[in-house]
C-alpha cells in the first residue's frame, strides 16, 4: 500500500507503461462494479458497459426509472477518486513517455481520452524523461528568486486569466450555443484553474495553498462578476459554486504539479492549446446532447377513500404559505390549483408563485387516475437577485415539465395512496450533478400539494 498509493493518487511517482495498464484495466473494471452495485441497489435495473462508451446511454437507462436522488449523489461522489486517479496518472504517464504532461490533461476529454489512454498505454518509458515533481509546500526558485512584486503581479495575471476564460466560455456556451453544458460546468472550470495556476507558478514554483487559493478566488470573482451584470442569481450560483471550485482546484493542482515536474519550457505552448478546444467542446456539445426523460414519484397515505379524495385532486383551494427555505429565496412553488370542464380535454391550471401551468387533461378515470400533458410553464423560479429582475436564460426551457399524473390505490381500511408523478426533462449538464438539485425540488413540491390535499380529505375540505 505504501507504493501503490503513491502511484495512484500522488503526484511525485512516476507511472511507466505497464503500472499505467494494469491500474488502468483494474479500475475500469472496479468502477464498473460500484457503479452497477448502486444502480441494482436503488432501481433493480442493469447498468450496461456500452455506457462507457457511449456515456449518454447511460443517462437514458437510469433516466426512465424514478430513481432516488441519493443514486446520483453517491454515483457523481464515487466518480471522484476514478477520475482523479485517471488524471494525475495520465499527467505522469505522459511525461515518462517523453511527451509534454499537459497531453495527459486530455484524459478529462470526452472521446479523445480514448485515443490519449490507448497511446499512452503504447509508448514506452523514455529514460530521460523529465518528471522530477520537486513538490515541497515553499517556493522553489527555478533561477534567482523574483521580488514580492513579481508575486503580487503573477497573482493579478493568473486571476485575469482565470476570469477571462470563465466569462468567454460563458458567453459563448449560454448565449451564443444556448447550453447549459458539461463543457461550462467541467472543463471551464478544469481550464480556469490551470490557467490561474500555470501563469502564478511560471517564473517561480510557489507553494500549493496560495496556487490553490488563487484558483478558489479566481472562480468566486467570476461568478461575482456574473452576479454583479445581472446575468445569473444567487441560488444558481451557488449550486453551481461546489462543482466549478472543485474542478477549479483539481486544474490547478495538475497544472502545479506539471510547474515543479517539468523543468524544460517546451510544454509551455502545448498547455497554451489547450485553450482552444474550449469552443470547440462546447460545439461538438451543442450537436450532440439531448435531455432524457425522466420522471420523479412521489407517495402519500390519505386516512379517506379515493372517492372522498378525487375533487380535491382535480382542483385545490389556497396553500398555506411554504415553510422550506428555498423556496423563500425564490424557488417556484404551488399555491393552488382549478380546473375548466371535466373529462378528457377538460384544462387543469396549476398557479404556482412565479405563474400558471396549462395542463390539458389527456386521462380521467375517476376516481383512479388522472394524467395531463403541459403545454405551458412558468419560469422555475425567481432569482434571488440585487437587482429588481434577472432574465436569465436557465429559467426558462432547461428544467421542463412535459406531463404529470395522480393515481389513487385504494388501501385496507378505507384509506388511499395517492402516487404524484411529474414527467420532466433537463437540458443542464452533467446531468448526474443537477438531477439532484432538480429531483429534490420536485419532491418537496410534490409533498406540498399532496400534503394540502391529504388535509383537505381528511378534514371535509
Amino acid at each position: 500500500m505504501t507504493r501503490l498509493f503513491p502511484l495512484l493518487f500522488g503526484l511525485r511517482t512516476r507511472v511507466p507503461r505497464k503500472p499505467y495498464v494494469v491500474a488502468g484495466l483494474s479500475l475500469a473494471a472496479l468502477k464498473f462494479a460500484v457503479d452497477f452495485t448502486l444502480v441494482q441497489s436503488f432501481t433493480g435495473e442493469s447498468w450496461s458497459p456500452l455506457g462507457y462508451l457511449v456515456p449518454s446511454v447511460l443517462l437514458r437507462e437510469t433516466g426512465h426509472g424514478s430513481a432516488p436522488v441519493a443514486m446520483y449523489v453517491l454515483l457523481a461522489v464515487s466518480a471522484m477518486p476514478f477520475l482523479w486517479i485517471g488524471l494525475s496518472m495520465s499527467v505522469r504517464r505522459a511525461a515518462d513517455a517523453g511527451l509534454s504532461p499537459w497531453l495527459g490533461v486530455l484524459f478529462v476529454v470526452p472521446l479523445v481520452n480514448y485515443a490519449i489512454i490507448a497511446a499512452l498505454s503504447l509508448l514506452p518509458s523514455k529514460g530521460d524523461a523529465a518528471w522530477h515533481a520537486q513538490l515541497g509546500a515553499a517556493s522553489t526558485p527555478r533561477d534567482e528568486p523574483p521580488p514580492l512584486t513579481d508575486g503580487v503581479r503573477a497573482a493579478l495575471l493568473g486571476l485575469l486569466g482565470s476570469i477571462g476564460v470563465g466569462l468567454a466560455m460563458l458567453w459563448l456556451s449560454v448565449y451564443g450555443l444556448k447550453l447549459y453544458g458539461a463543457a461550462l460546468f467541467f472543463a471551464t472550470p478544469f481550464a480556469m484553474g490551470t490557467v490561474s495556476s500555470a501563469v502564478y507558478n511560471r517564473t517561480v514554483q510557489r507553494g500549493l495553498v496560495a496556487t490553490l487559493a488563487l484558483a478558489l478566488v479566481g472562480t468566486a470573482m467570476t461568478g461575482s462578476i456574473v452576479l454583479l451584470f445581472a446575468l445569473e442569481g444567487v441560488i444558481c450560483l451557488a449550486m453551481a459554486f461546489p462543482i466549478a471550485a472543485a474542478i477549479s482546484l483539481a486544474g490547478a493542482l495538475v497544472a502545479w504539479a506539471i510547474a515543479a515536474g517539468v523543468r524544460d519550457t517546451a510544454s509551455k505552448p502545448v498547455g497554451a492549446a489547450f485553450l482552444f478546444i474550449l469552443p470547440l467542446l462546447a460545439f461538438g456539445e451543442s450537436h450532440v446532447e439531448t435531455p432524457t426523460l425522466r420522471h420523479v414519484t412521489t407517495t402519500i397515505e390519505v386516512d379517506a377513500p379515493p372517492e372522498a379524495i378525487w375533487p380535491n385532486v382535480i382542483g385545490f383551494s389556497e396553500l398555506p404559505p411554504p415553510p422550506e427555505w428555498f423556496f423563500r429565496l425564490g424557488v417556484a412553488f404551488p399555491q393552488r390549483a382549478r380546473i375548466e370542464g371535466a373529462g378528457v380535454g377538460a384544462v387543469r391550471h396549476c398557479e404556482f408563485s412565479t405563474g400558471p401551468f396549462v395542463e390539458p387533461i389527456t386521462v380521467w378515470d375517476p376516481p383512479h387516475r388522472l394524467a395531463f400533458d403541459v403545454t405551458s410553464q412558468p419560469p422555475s423560479m425567481s432569482e434571488l437577485s440585487p437587482y429588481h429582475r434577472v432574465n436569465a436564460p436557465h429559467l426558462e426551457g432547461y428544467m421542463v415539465s412535459r406531463g404529470g399524473e395522480f393515481r389513487l390505490v385504494p388501501l385496507p381500511g378505507g384509506r388511499t395512496r395517492i402516487e404524484g408523478t411529474t414527467h420532466y426533462t433537463l437540458a443542464i449538464y452533467p446531468e448526474l450533478y443537477w438531477v439532484g438539485f432538480a429531483e429534490v425540488l420536485l419532491h418537496a413540491i410534490h409533498w406540498r400539494v399532496l400534503s394540502h390535499i391529504r388535509d383537505l380529505s381528511e378534514h371535509g375540505g
